[in-house]
């Protein structure tokens, strides 16, 4: 029996915030992967091109190198640029998706790495007849590799940057005096995480006394452990003007 496919899907983080996603509909997948397939043709077209007017290999073998290296790197391109971009190639950037742990964990590179290597498997016997059946059948419209590596393509949380002014008042940033390691940072917050901090310093005023310095000291241990600044930027700073500082850190500097 086909399971009612879900428009929507709740995923809770392992600190307990639920989030809801919009799932991808297979239109939109269709589109992104359709551009992400133009850019890997034209990469691969280019390269036979190339070796064919370098006179490496005939025109005939040219063409059949082309079709090998397509397949190669289509595999190599969702990998890297997924891993590099969080979940995001190109056609999936323009088509506002994004690739998510189904548990609300970070990405890890064996679950981009399973997901991708199984498309060759999604895409027989052609045009991702596999894995669009496959997307009918799932609740959460994943194809064979999401499955496997339990992931889901999601729209994107487009995070509407916060009154920095307002939540953040611009004074000295002590992490600032440190570009590399704020840069690190910025690289490697979530936009959950910024989204929870940011929810936590609009609402400051309305928590009770205890709660707001136990909420403020478990969001500044997380940054914290992304990223280790020297003990002479975090002297003096409650984990409350923390949290301020990373937020100037990841919408202004």
């Amino acid at each position: 029996m086909k399971a009612a496919r879900q428009s929507r899907v709740a995923i809770e983080t392992p600190e307990g915030v639920v989030f809801s996603f919009e799932l991808a509909t297979p239109v939109s997948r269709a589109l992104a992967w359709a551009i992400d397939a133009a850019a890997i043709v034209a990469a691969c077209s280019v390269a036979g091109k190339v070796c064919a007017a370098a006179n490496i290999l005939n025109k005939d073998v040219a063409g059949a190198v082309t079709t090998v290296l397509y397949f190669v790197v289509s595999i190599v391109y969702g990998i890297l640029l997924e891993w590099r971009w969080r979940g995001q190639t190109i056609g999936k950037r323009v088509m506002g998706l994004r690739v998510l742990d189904v548990y609300g964990m970070r990405l890890q590179v064996s679950q981009i790495a399973l997901r991708n290597l199984l498309r060759l498997v999604d895409t027989l016997p052609a045009l991702y007849l596999v894995g669009g059946i496959a997307c009918l059948f799932s609740r959460n419209g994943q194809r064979l590799g999401d499955l496997a590596a339990n992931t889901i393509v999601a729209c994107e949380r487009r995070q509407q940057e916060p009154d920095l002014d307002e939540i953040a008042p611009a004074k000295y940033n002590s992490l600032l005096g440190y570009p590399h390691l704020a840069a690190r940072l910025r690289s490697l917050v979530t936009p959950e995480a910024a989204a929870i901090a940011i929810q936590a310093v609009s609402r400051r005023d309305g928590y009770d006394p205890a709660a707001r310095v136990e909420l403020f000291a478990a969001l500044a241990e997380h940054f914290r452990r992304l990223v280790v600044f020297p003990e002479a930027a975090l002297d003096g700073v409650t984990d409350e003007q923390y949290v301020r500082s990373v937020l100037r850190v990841i919408y202004g500097g």
